[in-house]
């Protein structure tokens, strides 16, 4: 054999040596969450009017549900759930971390806010989050987006399992300041930062450059984008989005219609999001690659939650349900629709046992690996899911929905009834009695769960 041929040999077995690599070592986890995006602010959700060509392709690569809710109709409780497995009340963050004095036109001075909830509140620190799981697995670990655990260090990613983070910790931010109600907070690590740019083309800069980086190696990528949320701040609130893209994707729309800014946000949100599907094409890794996308609570303002009723805040479905796509190449079937009862509780006991590991001892959790159920091959296990905000509560017990909120009350069969207009409560008082009997169970065992912070009293 010449050196011309055996070094065409030597590519081609080192070329296939690196196919098998890849297939072999665990599939890398990427975690793409909206914040207060509709149900329905999708082309393959049915908008026809809002422009998602790559998650719709997403969507037509994977497998997209009907039936997807997340723990709180809210982003801080909700996040925490993600990244815990666990109901906020059982992890202890079952409340917003916000200062509300903004809302009434109040801008803190450095030294007040220093001290405010907003400041100094945060997910317990026993609490164990996925990052830590998979970072213990051998994952090289990042989030880039909104935390919303807690500003004051020992909340923050970097201590909390995440090898990078650059983002912002509280509920919102303006996309060009990046300061929340004149406050700056921008992180990179630990520190604050200051950088010029469109927020949701940032984040994306650098799910890209971490992509790049570690495309030798599994790796836990988390982009929680603040995308469609309103900006956060005093002068003009709303959906901000660079004006010349939004003459470009939506030519003819005025730049000072709200329902057009909200549009060509997600828009934009969309096209990073290929952006970032297409870097794991252009390595090699999209077939050993999980990828999940679903908006954090139900939308807001000018968001499109139909068929559901309610919005962001509310127990009613449009508060709590939302879009949910999943793509994993030869292990989720193509073009697929699910109406498979499952909800973000199920992502942390997903992502552990995809990456080997097992979950941690002595932890009760509070979802369940659904990966067979995303491939079809296995129904359901979730039959109840419970909700609690203040004073509001609602449970789904199988296709039954029960909600005793400010916002209204009622019984409803969701198979028939997607909308909850029609309360079956005197119709069906067995059943009414049934499901509260179940959320009475849940909220005991909730009470008797180990106290975390910051809002229990222990």
């Amino acid at each position: 054999m010449g050196p011309i041929v055996r070094g065409i040999a030597a590519c081609v077995l080192l070329s296939l040596g690196c196919a098998v690599a890849a297939q072999t070592r665990p599939p890398n986890i990427v975690l793409i969450v909206s914040d207060d995006q509709g149900y329905n602010d999708l082309g393959c959700y049915g908008d026809k009017n809002v422009k998602t060509p790559r998650l719709d392709r997403l969507a037509a690569e994977g497998v997209r549900l009907t039936d997807f809710y997340v723990s709180w109709p809210a982003c801080t409780p909700s996040r925490g759930s993600i990244l815990t497995g666990r109901y906020p009340q059982r992890n202890g963050l079952y409340d917003m971390i916000r200062n509300e004095a903004p809302d009434y036109g109040y801008k803190y001075p450095p030294a007040e806010y220093a001290t405010t909830a907003e400041r100094v509140l945060g997910m317990d620190v026993r609490e164990v989050m996925i990052s830590q799981v998979l970072k213990g697995a051998g994952y090289r670990t990042a989030v880039f987006g909104k935390w919303d655990g807690g500003q004051l260090k020992r909340f923050l990613p970097l201590q909390r399992g995440f090898d990078e983070y650059f983002g912002f910790a509280n509920t919102g931010i303006d996309y060009f300041t990046h300061e929340r109600y004149g406050v700056p907070s921008l992180y990179r690590g630990n520190q604050l930062v200051k950088e010029e740019g469109y927020s949701t083309e940032l984040f994306k800069r650098e799910a890209v450059r971490f992509i790049d980086e570690n495309k030798d190696r599994p790796f836990f990528l988390y982009v929680p984008f603040n995308a469609p949320h309103g900006a956060s701040n005093l002068n003009k609130p709303g959906v901000q989005v660079p004006e010349e893209y939004l003459r470009k994707t939506y030519p003819g729309l005025d730049p000072k219609n709200k329902k057009a800014m909200y549009m060509a946000c997600i828009t934009y949100m969309d096209d990073c999001i290929g952006q970032i599907l297409d870097r794991l094409d252009q390595h090699g890794l999209t077939d050993n690659t999980l990828v999940v996308f679903f908006s954090d609570n139900g939308g807001a303002g000018q968001a499109n939650n139909g068929p559901l009723r309610g919005h962001k805040g509310q127990m009613w479905e449009g508060g709590i349900r939302d879009p949910f796509i999943a793509r994993f190449p030869g292990k989720i079937p193509a073009g697929a629709e699910s109406h498979e009862f499952l909800t973000a509780l199920e992502l942390f006991p997903m992502f552990t046992h995809l990456a080997g590991a097992e979950l941690p001892k002595g932890i009760i959790y509070d979802g369940f690996d659904m990966l067979p159920v995303l491939a079809g091959k296995e129904k359901s296990q979730r039959h109840e899911m419970f909700w609690e905000r203040r004073a509001d509560q609602a449970a789904r017990v199988d296709n039954y929905k029960w909600v005793n909120a400010e916002a209204g009350k009622g019984l409803f069969d969701l198979t028939a009834d997607i909308g909850e207009k029609h309360d079956l409560s005197k119709e069906k008082p067995e059943v009414l009695a049934r499901v509260k009997g179940r959320f009475d169970a849940w909220k005991r065992d909730m009470e008797a769960a180990e106290p975390r912070g910051p809002f229990r009293d222990y």
